[in-house]
């Protein structure tokens, strides 16, 4: 009787044994399942990131791109209304220059009237 209880012993060590060994082993596999899980899912997150960045990145280049042309046409706006002013003066100009030559013209005219006048005056007192 005293091996049978030595054998039953070493049995039930034995079953023990294996059994830590096994949860070991299992323990060891689902560490290794977890941070496998983790790196793919870090790098899931990068790639998901880099998408994004990516997006923004062109997003951000295109507002630069459009900022400078507001400028450059902003300057093109104000050296055209510069011009126009210009070309507004020179017109008023000329068209205060047209009216003094039709003034003078007309003042020409009165004059001429004028002339016409004291000459057929003077014509007339001549010849009574």
């Amino acid at each position: 009787m005293e091996t049978e209880p030595k054998g039953l012993e070493a049995s039930l060590e034995h079953l023990i044994d294996l059994h830590h060994h096994k949860s070991l082993v299992l323990a060891h596999h689902t560490d290794k399942a977890k941070k496998d899980a983790i790196r793919k899912a870090e790098h899931v997150s990068d790639l998901l990131v880099e998408a994004v960045n990516g997006g923004v990145q062109d997003s951000f280049i295109n507002q630069k791109r459009i900022e400078l042309e507001i400028r450059t046409l902003a300057t093109t706006i104000t050296r055209f209304m510069k011009q126009t002013d210009q070309w507004l003066a020179a017109t008023h100009a000329l068209n205060t220059a047209l009216k003094e030559i039709g003034d003078f013209e007309n003042w020409m005219k009165v004059m001429e009237y004028d002339c016409k006048s004291i000459t057929t005056a003077i014509q007339n007192i001549h010849q009574e």
